[in-house]
Order: C-alpha cells, then sequence, then structure tokens
C-alpha cells in the first residue's frame, strides 16, 4: 500500500507537475505521452504503470488541485444553510484558490479539447455543488447567479492577477499584487456578493 510520501506517490506528482508545464507550453492535444516521458527523464513504459493515457493525467490532476474543494463540499454538505455557513463555505473555497491556479488556467487554455471530458464534466459537477450548497435550499434565480458570481470572482482574481497590468499585443506584465492580496481581495469581493443571498423563507 502506498502513502502521501512513497516514491510512487512522489512520482505520480511530478509526473503531473510536467504534463501541466508541457500542456501550458504547447496546448492538450499538441502534447504526448513521449514528451511528457522525455521531460520526466523516464521510458513510456514507465509512465505508463501511473497513467495509461493523457485523459488518466487530467483526472490525476483534478484529483490532486481539486482535493479543498472537496474538502469544503464535504464540510457544508449535512449542514443547515444558514449565513454563517455560506460564509464559511466561502473561505473554504478561497483557502484552496493558490492550489487551484494552475488547474484553472489549464482548463481556461484546453477548453476545446476538455470541456465534455470526464474530467472536465467531473470538475464542473464540482463547481455546481458548491454553487448549490452557497445558495441554499429554494433559491431564486438571483441568489443562484448571486452564489454563481461570488465563486467565479476567485476565479476571475487568478486570471486577473496573471495577466495584471497588460495590454493587449504586450507581453505579460510582472503582477503587481501577490497571490495572498489577490485571494484577500477576490474573498472580499465574494462575501460582498453573497451577502445578498436572502435566507430561505418559511
Amino acid at each position: 500500500m502506498t502513502t502521501p510520501q512513497s516514491p510512487r506517490s512522489d512520482t505520480r506528482a511530478r509526473i503531473i507537475d510536467v504534463a501541466l508545464e508541457l500542456f501550458a507550453e504547447h496546448g492538450y492535444e499538441k502534447t504526448s505521452l513521449r514528451e511528457i516521458a522525455d521531460r520526466l527523464g523516464v521510458t513510456k513504459a514507465a509512465l505508463y504503470y501511473h497513467f495509461k493515457t493523457k485523459d488518466d493525467i487530467v483526472r490525476g490532476i483534478v484529483e490532486k488541485m481539486a482535493a479543498p474543494l472537496d474538502d469544503a463540499i464535504a464540510f457544508g454538505e449535512d449542514k443547515d444553510w444558514s449565513p454563517e455557513l455560506r460564509d464559511e463555505l466561502i473561505r473554504r473555497f478561497a483557502a484552496g484558490m493558490g492550489e487551484r491556479a494552475p488547474l484553472l488556467r489549464f482548463f481556461h487554455e484546453n477548453q476545446p479539447a476538455l470541456r465534455e471530458s470526464e474530467a472536465g464534466l467531473a470538475f464542473k459537477e464540482r463547481m455546481i455543488k458548491m454553487i448549490t450548497l452557497l445558495h441554499g435550499p429554494e433559491p431564486s434565480f438571483r441568489d443562484k447567479l448571486r452564489a454563481t458570481v461570488a465563486l467565479t470572482a476567485m476565479h476571475s482574481a487568478m486570471f486577473l492577477l496573471r495577466t495584471d497590468l497588460c495590454e493587449r499585443g504586450q507581453e505579460p506584465a510582472e503582477p503587481t499584487n501577490s497571490l495572498e492580496e489577490a485571494t484577500e481581495a477576490a474573498l472580499e469581493v465574494a462575501l460582498e456578493v453573497a451577502a445578498h443571498i436572502e435566507p430561505p423563507a418559511h
């Protein structure tokens, strides 16, 4: 049985990191398993031991980087909705933003290839579940929209951080804000939006 510190787990983590690098450089569709193995300095057969296909690697990426999101969902699933729960869910969602940033960029930059993939649909289901927990039972359309916008605000902050001060046609500038500052700002905006979600009428 492997553990989080085992060589097998370490190798899987390295494969995921290298695959994300190559997907960012060349795109998902143009990156081959051979290129991933070469970048890692291993044989293709060694790569197959951990991941049989690129889709398997993407599933591994989602499982690793969506773990904080899964934790937030598990925290809220069996609790009655309240403004306090709503705000705590947003804080827990924000706490994992730094870890999810590479995943979000990956999905954003490879949307045509991944939109209907198993991994893409699995991540979409997680987001729908999180939105549902955030707005609670019997939501109005506006409350559904507020819950969606609150979570999207944090995702948007990661993209904004990456392109801060960029102008069309120019190389990306160095961001003027840190990841911590961007997350803090996103959390503030998300809480402001979510504060307008009304408690269920009884």
